[in-house]
């Protein structure tokens, strides 16, 4: 039997839940205290955090969290050898990622830039971070690849991986995505044919 969640935990869960379906201006306290399984309106929240604005910065401490555990990418590669055999399992890597943050990047599109300071660095450290691992793993594929073209190339890999989390888990895009299989193998073919096109 799982162990019962905290009130507090419960508090975030909720907050991020409602902050990411409705965002965070239209979320009131009342509101999440309810989906907590709080008396609405009872003040409850403010036991456990001082604001709104607190209980949103402990739930992207939580993302960010998440994210400082997850392992070392390359990691993942070790002795596969094969160009696009690494760049699919990472373009999985990629879209796991987007899927475990997607509340954070919900929150992020429905908050006004600037509204949330913490937000705005979470965000950014999220998506810079992805840049950063994907400009590495092409430096081990092509050292001589001058640093910009890395990150361009990297940022344009990224990109395509959020965007198409961004049709579906963002916009709620009526019409049926593409499953990730074949767009995994066609984001690979592309970043994979460029990577060997490149002297």
């Amino acid at each position: 039997m799982p162990a019962p969640t905290s009130t507090r935990e419960r508090l975030v869960t909720e907050a991020m839940r409602l902050f990411s379906d409705k965002g965070f201006e239209a979320t009131s306290v009342s509101q999440i205290e309810a989906a907590a399984g709080l008396a609405a309106g009872s003040g409850a929240l403010y036991r456990h955090f001082k604001s709104k604005d607190a209980l949103l910065d402990a739930g992207i401490d939580r993302q960010l969290d998440r994210r400082h555990a997850m392992r070392d990418i390359r990691a993942l590669f070790a002795g596969l050898g094969d160009l696009r055999t690494e760049l699919t399992v990472l373009g999985r890597y990629l879209l796991n990622v987007i899927d475990d943050e997607i509340e954070l990047l919900q929150i992020a599109a429905r908050t006004a830039s600037g509204r949330s300071t913490r937000l705005d660095t979470a965000y950014s450290a999220l998506i810079d971070g992805l840049n950063t691992e994907l400009a590495e793993w092409i430096s081990t594929w092509k050292p001589q690849l001058p640093q910009q073209d890395r990150a361009t190339l990297a940022a344009l890999g990224v990109n395509g991986i959020l965007g198409s989390r961004f049709t579906t888990g963002l916009i709620h895009r009526a019409e049926t995505p593409i499953p990730d299989d074949r767009y995994l193998a066609e984001w690979t073919t592309v970043i994979a044919t460029r990577l060997e096109n490149l002297e």
